[in-house]
């Protein structure tokens, strides 16, 4: 180590009194130990001596041996730590300092300061490291240090377990904004018949949107995206890992103007097709929508790109991803290819919850579902179904009876499972031509 990397590793951040007020505590009274080893991890210490001390500690706590200042002493002495950790002299010093246990949680939260702030900096040295490293690609190294970035901004947030008081007067507070101005819990779809079941697709909640291929996926996604931003005006986020951005938007703009595809692709529009066109653009100019065509996308990417949407719009009303068979993870190549849908449904289900948004994910079904006399959909119709089932909070199968869609057809959409509330069949007209999806009323 050279005297410039030594000057550097002395002026760290760190706070030696809150470390050593921290460990008296823990020697005076015990019973303080619960608390701090959830809150403070062992690394936190900056000083060695003061890590041995606590790591120590928590092995005695561990095998339920008595802490305090003799039987501490004892245990260092015996596995041959009491010289390292600097003699006796230093635990005695601990004896001297009089903590006040009423201010141990502030204790705590200056050496997390300081270690936050030491990680800070480990982060930014790697940064300018990395950047010499010409063989790795620009994007896969910015993704890394980004999933660096996010995992030590998450280390930064207190979590406290709230108590049933707390629980209770937010449920509160909510029934009664509800009752004051009625209205869906969740985001809504547009579709009346579908919101009154779901109450809108919930914050943190992870939703499943199955069907066989041609069965209307996309476009009943991209109908709910439409309605959603003129309803809410909260941004949406759709990745598209199969068609490109300019096809989402020819979809989009077919279902908006009621021009088909095929006349708006090759420009065939008369003069009231103009007035329609020139109103859309004017519409979707204003709404808040993004689309990530990104092929070969991963988990990583997809929590890369929320972000920069968080962090530009400062706000995010849904995620679409079409479709979750194509996501890719670069670190589970050696697990079967339902054991990787697996840890892909639980790692969107653990970014809904972590950006507090519904996430919904376009799926396959399995083919066998066409060959049953009752090719109704089922839960376990979903493709590598296992834990799809298990991570989804809602789970919603499109049905229409022949696998293939024809002008105007009647589709169904079965809520085939939904964790916080019922189940039941929601119908649709769906006209092809269009890409849209219109509520179908029984007469």
């Amino acid at each position: 180590m050279n005297k410039k990397q030594m000057l550097i590793e002395k002026s760290l951040p760190h706070n030696f009194l809150a470390e050593k007020l921290i460990l008296s505590c823990l020697i005076i009274n015990s019973e303080t130990l619960a608390f701090v080893i959830k809150t403070l991890p062992i690394e936190a210490f900056y000083f060695k001596n003061h890590e041995q001390i606590y790591r120590a500690i928590i092995f005695m706590s561990k095998y339920e041996l008595s802490i305090d200042i003799f039987s501490l002493t004892a245990f260092l002495q015996k596995n041959g730590l009491l010289k390292e950790i600097g003699g006796i002299g230093i635990l005695i010093e601990f004896m001297n300092e009089i903590p006040n246990l009423v201010n141990l949680e502030e204790y705590i939260q200056l050496v997390k300061d300081k270690f936050f702030r030491r990680l800070l900096i480990k982060f930014g040295y790697k940064t300018i490291n990395i950047g010499y490293i010409t063989n790795i690609p620009l994007e896969k190294i910015l993704e890394e240090l980004d999933n660096e970035l996010l995992n030590l901004t998450n280390k930064t947030k207190t979590n406290l377990v709230p108590n049933s008081a707390e629980l209770l007067n937010g449920i509160f507070f909510k029934l009664k904004e509800q009752f004051l101005n009625p209205s869906f819990s969740g985001l809504p779809s547009g579709f009346s018949n579908l919101d009154v079941l779901t109450q809108g697709f919930q914050k943190s909640e992870l939703i499943i949107l199955a069907g066989r291929p041609s069965m209307g996926k996309t476009a009943l996604s991209l109908n709910i995206t439409l309605n959603s931003l003129k309803i809410s005006k909260l941004p949406v986020l759709f990745f598209s890992l199969e068609m490109s951005q300019e096809q989402i938007m020819y979809r989009l703009l077919a279902i908006e103007t009621g021009i088909s595809q095929t006349r708006l692709k090759n420009g065939q529009l008369y003069k009231n097709d103009w007035i329609k066109f020139n109103k859309a653009i004017k519409v979707f100019s204003k709404l808040p929508f993004f689309i990530d065509d990104s092929p070969n996308l991963s988990i990583n990417g997809i929590r890369s790109k929320i972000k920069q949407i968080f962090i530009k719009q400062n706000e995010l009303g849904l995620v679409i991803i079409d479709y979750l068979q194509l996501i890719q993870n670069l670190n589970i190549k050696n697990e079967n290819r339902v054991q990787q849908i697996s840890t892909i449904t639980r790692l969107l289900k653990n970014l809904a919850r972590e950006f507090n948004i519904p996430i919904i994910a376009l799926s396959q079904l399995n083919r066998n579902v066409e060959n049953r006399v009752d090719s109704k959909p089922t839960l376990s119709d979903l493709r590598e179904s296992g834990s799809i089932e298990q991570d989804s909070d809602l789970v919603l199968l499109l049905y229409d009876g022949k696998y293939a869609l024809s002008s105007d057809s009647i589709i169904e959409l079965i809520i085939a499972k939904q964790r916080n509330g019922p189940i039941g069949t929601v119908k649709f007209s769906f006209n092809k031509k269009y890409i849209k999806f219109i509520e179908w009323l029984e007469t």
